[in-house]
Parts: C-alpha cells; sequence; structure tokens
C-alpha cells in the first residue's frame, strides 16, 4: 500500500521565549521533528514495509525543515516532499491544510495518509480533519492500535477519556496517538546528511496551482501575544516531616483550602437574557458532556446578551430536556437525528463527519456570526471539517472567549500554556473550540422551553463505532477545586493508601505520563502537555521528579505543593512549598494532621478516581 506521513519541525519548546517585540522568537533555536509526527513516520514505514509498498514523508517549512525529512529517511521511508517556498509563509492550520492537500492529490492516490495527533507547538490537533475533508476522506482520531484487513482499517481509539473500537473504509486520513508504536529517531545530523538527495522533492507553490497559499489563504489572524508568567514561592521546608506537614496544613487552612466550595467555577450572576435579532452563535453540544454543554452555551450567551443575539444548541442526540438547555443559555436547539441510508433498514449512528456535514448545511443557511464546540477529539473533529468545508476561520485550544469589534477573540494557548494569543477570523462565521474546564458556569437562568427543530442526518457509514468504552470522565478532572498528581515513584499497588487524603481533601487523582503509559491510570488523568491542563485551587504533587512537561499541566494551579526526597528535584521549582520527604513519610502524617484539624468534608461521598 501507499502511506503518506506528514511531518512537521517545531521548536524544542523548553527553549521557547518572546522576542523584544512581543512575538514568539524561533530564530536561532534547536528544532526537531514533532512527537506525534514520528509515530507517523514509525507507522508508515511498518505499513509500507509489510505490504511490500511505499511511504512517502511529507513537510511544508522554511529550508531548515528539510532536517525532519532526512530523519524520517534514515528511519526508512522511501521519499519525501517539501513544500518549501515564502508563498507558504504565514499559513494557518486551514491554508496548511490545503497546500498539503494539493500536494497529496498531485502525487498520489495514497490508501492512507498518517498524520500526528497535534504538534507541541499548537496543540489544536485541526490540520488532520481538515486534510481529511479537503480530500474527501474519512478521518479518525488518536489512532493506538491499527491493523489493515482488506480495504479496512480496524482501529481502536483514544479520545480523552473514552476507549473506541473502529472500522474505517480506506483511503482515509487517520492520526496517531503517542503510544501506538515506537517513535522513528535518529539524532544523527552526519546520518541525515547522507541521505541521496534524489530521494527528497522540493515543491514550489507554483507546483501546485494558482493559490491563493500561506497567509493570503488563511482566514485567521494572531493579534496580541503574552507570555503567562507564574510566579511561585519555592519556598523548600526543613525539619522532621511532621512539623514541614503542621506548616503545609496551616497554609492550607489560611488559604480557605481544607473547606469544600461547592460554587468553585459558578459565577454570582444568572446566564443573561438573550433571544434577540441579532447576531446567532451555534453551540455543537457533544454527546454525554452535560458539564461542557452548560460552559458552553452559558459563555455564548454571555458573548452575545450585549448584541442582543441568540443562541443556537446543535444536538446530535434526542433532546428530552430542553427546558433544561434552556436555562443554561440555549434560544433554540436544533436535534440532529440519524436516518437510514436509501435501502437502509434502520437509523445508523452519527459520527463526527456527519455532524460536520449537518452543520455545514445549518451554517450556510442560518450564516451564524460565530460556532463554538468543545475542544476534545470529538469536537476538534467536528470543527476542522466544518471550517474546511465552509472556508472559515478555526481557533483551537481557546480557553478564553472575548468580543472585539464585532469579532470574536478566542484566546489560545502554546508550548504547554507560557504563551497565549488573541487569534480572530476573517471569515463571515467564526469556529472556536474551547478547551473543557475553562468557561465559569453562571446559574441556570429561569426561562420557558427553548424552540426544537430536528434535522435528518444520513449517516455515510465510513467510520463505524463498534463499541465505546468510557474509562473515566473527562469532567471530574477539567473541574476539580483540589488534585493529588502522581509520578511513577508511588507504587499502584498502593494507590489505596492515597484513598483517606483525597477523601479528607475532596481531591481527584492524576498523573504524569509515564503512569498513563504504564496503564496505571486512564489516559484521561495525565497531565502536561500531551495530557490535559487544569486550573485547580490546590495541586499536591507525590512521587515526581517535576519535568516541564508534567508540570505545564498545573501552570494555573491555585497553590502547588510538592513532595519529593530530594532537595534538588525540578519539582521544587515549579511550587510554592516543598516537602522533604518521602510520599510514604508525609501522607500518613498529612491524613492524620487534617483529621485532627477538620475531620472528613460535610456531605462529601469522596472523589471518583480510576485505577
Amino acid at each position: 500500500m501507499r502511506v503518506a506521513a506528514l511531518v512537521k519541525q517545531v521548536p524544542a519548546f523548553e527553549a521557547m521565549g518572546l522576542g523584544g517585540d512581543g512575538r514568539l522568537r524561533r530564530e536561532g533555536l534547536p528544532l526537531e521533528m514533532s512527537a506525534y509526527c514520528r509515530r507517523a513516520v514509525a507507522q508508515g514505514v511498518a505499513l509500507a514495509r509489510a505490504s511490500g509498498g511505499s511511504c512517502t514523508v511529507v513537510t511544508m517549512g522554511p529550508p531548515a525543515a528539510e532536517a525532519v525529512l532526512r530523519e524520517a529517511l534514515c528511519c526508512g521511508a522511501d521519499t519525501a516532499l517539501h513544500l518549501c517556498d515564502a508563498a507558504f509563509a504565514g499559513a494557518d492550520t486551514l491554508a496548511t491544510a490545503h497546500a498539503l492537500a494539493a500536494a497529496l492529490t498531485a502525487e498520489g492516490p495514497f490508501d492512507l495518509v498518517l498524520v500526528g495527533r497535534s504538534s507541541v507547538d499548537a496543540e489544536t490537533g485541526q490540520v488532520g480533519p481538515q486534510l481529511a475533508e479537503l480530500l474527501g476522506l474519512p478521518f479518525a482520531a488518536g489512532v493506538k492500535r491499527l491493523e489493515i484487513v482488506g480495504g479496512v482499517a480496524e482501529v481502536g481509539l483514544e479520545h480523552d477519556d473514552t476507549w473506541l473500537e473502529a472500522t474505517v473504509a480506506l483511503p482515509a486520513v487517520l492520526s496517531c496517538a503517542e503510544r501506538l508504536i515506537d517513535p522513528c529517531k535518529i539524532k544523527d545530523p552526519d546520518a541525515w546528511a547522507a541521505v541521496d538527495a534524489a530521494r527528497l522533492r522540493r515543491v514550489r507553490a507554483e507546483d501546485l496551482g494558482p493559490g491563493p497559499w500561506g497567509a493570503a489563504a488563511s482566514p485567521t489572524r494572531v493579534g496580541e501575544l503574552r507570555t503567562e508568567v507564574v510566579e511561585r514561592e519555592g519556598r523548600v521546608l526543613s525539619g522532621p516531616v511532621h512539623q514541614q506537614v503542621a506548616e503545609v496544613v496551616a497554609v492550607l487552612e489560611d488559604r480557605g483550602l481544607l473547606t469544600p466550595d461547592p460554587d468553585a467555577g459558578i459565577l454570582d450572576e444568572e446566564v443573561p437574557a438573550t433571544g434577540g435579532s441579532g447576531p446567532v452563535i451555534g453551540v455543537v453540544l457533544e454527546p454525554g458532556r452535560a458539564r461542557l454543554a452548560r460552559e458552553l452555551l452559558g459563555g455564548a450567551a454571555r458573548l452575545v446578551a450585549a448584541g442582543h443575539g441568540r443562541v443556537v444548541a446543535v444536538a446530535p442526540e434526542p433532546v428530552d430536556a430542553a427546558a433544561v438547555l434552556g436555562s443554561w443559555g440555549a434560544d433554540e436547539v436544533v436535534c440532529l437525528r440519524p436516518a437510514p441510508p436509501s435501502g437502509g433498514t434502520g437509523p445508523g449512528v452519527l459520527v463526527e463527519e456527519d455532524v460536520a456535514g449537518a452543520l455545514v448545511a445549518w451554517a450556510r443557511g442560518v450564516e451564524p456570526w460565530a460556532v463554538v464546540t468543545g475542544s476534545t477529539a470529538w469536537g476538534r473533529e467536528v470543527a476542522g471539517r466544518a471550517a474546511a468545508a465552509l472556508g472559515a476561520g478555526l481557533t483551537g485550544d481557546a480557553v478564553g472567549l472575548s468580543f472585539d469589534q464585532g469579532r470574536l477573540v478566542g484566546w489560545k494557548p502554546a508550548f504547554g500554556g507560557s504563551v497565549v494569543a488573541a487569534v480572530t477570523a476573517t471569515s463571515p462565521t467564526q469556529l472556536v473550540t474551547v478547551r473543557p474546564g475553562v468557561l465559569a458556569l453562571g446559574r441556570p437562568r429561569s426561562v420557558g422551553s427553548p424552540a426544537v427543530s430536528e434535522r435528518a442526518v444520513v449517516p455515510r457509514g465510513r467510520v463505524r463505532i463498534r463499541s465505546v468504552t468510557r474509562e473515566d470522565q473527562l469532567d471530574l478532572l477539567a473541574n476539580a477545586d483540589r488534585v493529588v498528581g502522581v509520578g511513577q515513584g508511588v507504587d499502584p499497588t498502593r494507590y489505596g493508601e492515597l484513598d483517606a487524603l483525597c477523601d479528607l481533601l475532596g481531591a481527584e487523582l492524576a498523573a504524569t505520563r509515564k503512569v498513563t503509559d504504564r496503564g496505571w491510570l486512564p489516559h484521561a488523568r495525565q497531565l502536561g502537555v500531551t495530557g490535559h491542563a487544569i486550573s485547580p485551587r490546590l495541586y499536591l504533587a507525590l512521587g515526581t521528579s517535576g519535568k516541564f512537561n508534567h508540570m505545564a499541566g498545573v501552570r494555573s494551579a491555585g497553590l502547588v505543593v510538592a513532595v519529593n526526597p530530594d532537595g534538588a528535584a525540578p519539582v521544587f521549582g515549579y511550587a510554592d512549598l516543598g516537602v522533604l520527604g518521602t510520599w510514604e513519610q508525609v501522607v500518613p502524617e498529612l491524613v492524620a494532621q487534617l483529621r485532627a484539624r477538620t475531620g472528613p468534608p460535610d456531605g462529601s461521598a469522596g472523589p471518583s478516581r480510576a485505577g
């Protein structure tokens, strides 16, 4: 089979910073292949070898990006395409997808296109579904298990807090999860230089057609960039463990962290009244995510209230509680109903490409000012496909929304949240995916039931979901007020010893990447650059060295307390308070002192923990 693996060259983000002009500084920094792309190359090479086919690696970037292609060729890829032209500069994800689609069409056909789930410099996961839409192909995200059987890809998919078994008709675009396969990695510039130049071809903009390309084809614009500096106290305690723990407990008590806050993340004001003739915001609701639906509907209502607009919820599942959606901010509900295909025996299941198609049809008729959905695997594909079909700007993984001169501003983090950018779209309809847990909940408003209409949608049937297993609940960690994080220094057979501590604090359990890699806790519990970012009032780190990749996930936490016996451990540089000691010493003492001070939280049934 013919396989294409798309790769991206990114700066090593630990070295990132802002220049004097406030722009992200890239020049002079070490560059490397993005981590997920390494899986795409390795899997592409393996499939090509097993089938007697070929693997072509493709990148778009400046001349220096040739290095990642040469490394991929060293890893076994057969040929390489380098889209390299000043005309490609300034491309956003949609313009990038357009250029890649043109190159793949000219070079193809390909049986399979593999992409990384996301890149560490952007973290949006948009190019894959946008590319699939432009190529007219099915798409599956987060592939962790892959087997080609005939003309079908049998896949296991890692989606946030669920595991899906599915089949995908080929040809297709698949995005690779971090644990799909061992990554390609040959970090030897001498080996790269020895690659036969005849295996690498440079593609200019004129080779792909008249365009436009690059910035001219990009419907999004990056405005203000700011560094999110988090100042930590960095105070490492000393003395006997019981004395150190006493100091920590005193700080927790002084900051009100020993008292449950039932109103955490809830605004004092009611969701505002909307429903006028002004701008329309469509809110696409992912099935089974009620908390996220409430966040998005309330956020949308706050945006359009001043302009006397209205909020339309697009729901790809039966709506039997429209009044609830109305109290959260919806003025109207459009219910997408699966219809039987021609000659079919019954309705199928609507997957992401079906929902995206229905959303596009609705948007072309209504011409909404904006469309928002959650920044989950599901939401990224729906929004990515819709943006490609509409030619609309899409801001991914926003952590805040605002209004400026008639435009929707999505505040988008990058490089572990150390940089946040204001992104706007020039298109009539603006699309944004919003990270779960970042929008505050407004108090439900008292309104009547919104108007409900139905749209029949015929499933395309190219992606068939065989089973869905909920491994955890994404909302639990995203909205947790207090979190206890464990590294590989905590033996998983002893996690039960943390139950009393989590119960007393009312805390959820989180983990480092190495913990979830070993299957000790579900992937939904992973924090960091390749996991989730959270903002609890308290984060307590146990048994972790404190690498940047993990601690980036808790940079927005209120108070960070770290426990480690090594006074030089990096984790103390990211913490407000450091306790010198092993978790086995500290946890029992902390439990004893918390019980002496407060007792169990009133009415608390304890947190939900998986593993």
